[in-house]
């Protein structure tokens, strides 16, 4: 949603509404984490009021377990923190699922998927960044296929039942090669809302295979 218009929220929110796309995806950045800001509690309580899908939130913040209760309370269902922002990790991802959320641990472009090994069991859901995070729109990063299949053979030796998501530069052309390293879910902010017919566009990014297109 961070490609959205905001001038026209709702319209934006009915268009996903009425789309084959399964989630609504939140890029919440605090100017500190990362060097832009976007939106707060009160924007995803707007989105959650005419969503009729769950609302995955992406934290891009520091000390993220500061706001974990807020942002359930906002509306969020899905809610991903930052490897890098976290400190005590494990903690965190017991207090989003003890809050009735699924939890999500993102990791950027430079993080090893093997800092995982111990929590991804604990894990609804591994965000891979394919872009520096901090801007919507930016050329997608292609070592991200090589992670995916590593952080897969991690899923499947450890059993887990963790969703693999991508965020960053997700397009019609790559849709279908990040599928078929792994990947469960894509976020295609800027492909979906740059796209003159966005509902169609959504459509051909399913028919890669059976996504959770957010």
């Amino acid at each position: 949603m961070l490609s959205a218009d905001f001038g026209k929220l709702k319209k934006e929110v009915e268009l996903i509404n009425h789309s084959q796309a399964d989630w609504f995806h939140l890029d919440v950045m605090d100017g500190v984490f990362v060097p832009n800001i976007t939106f707060g509690f009160q924007i995803i309580k707007v989105i959650k009021k005419y969503a009729q899908k769950p609302l995955d939130v992406h934290l891009m913040i520091v000390q993220p377990e500061r706001y974990l209760e807020k942002f359930k309370e906002a509306g969020a269902d899905i809610l991903s923190i930052h490897y890098e922002a976290s400190t005590h990790l494990h903690r965190s991802i017991h207090a989003i699922k003890d809050l009735g959320m699924q939890a999500g641990v993102v990791l950027n472009p430079h993080t090893h998927v093997s800092v995982l090994e111990d929590t991804i069991s604990d894990l609804d859901l591994v965000l891979l960044m394919s872009v520096n995070p901090g801007f919507g729109g930016q050329k997608f990063v292609e070592n991200t296929y090589h992670k995916i299949t590593q952080l897969k053979e991690l899923i499947i030796r450890k059993n887990a039942r963790t969703l693999i998501e991508i965020d960053g530069g997700v397009t019609l052309d790559n849709a279908p090669k990040l599928v078929t390293a792994g990947a469960d879910v894509l976020v295609a902010g800027n492909t979906v809302f740059s796209s003159d017919n966005p509902i169609h566009t959504i459509e051909l990014l399913k028919e890669s295979s059976s996504l959770y297109s957010a």
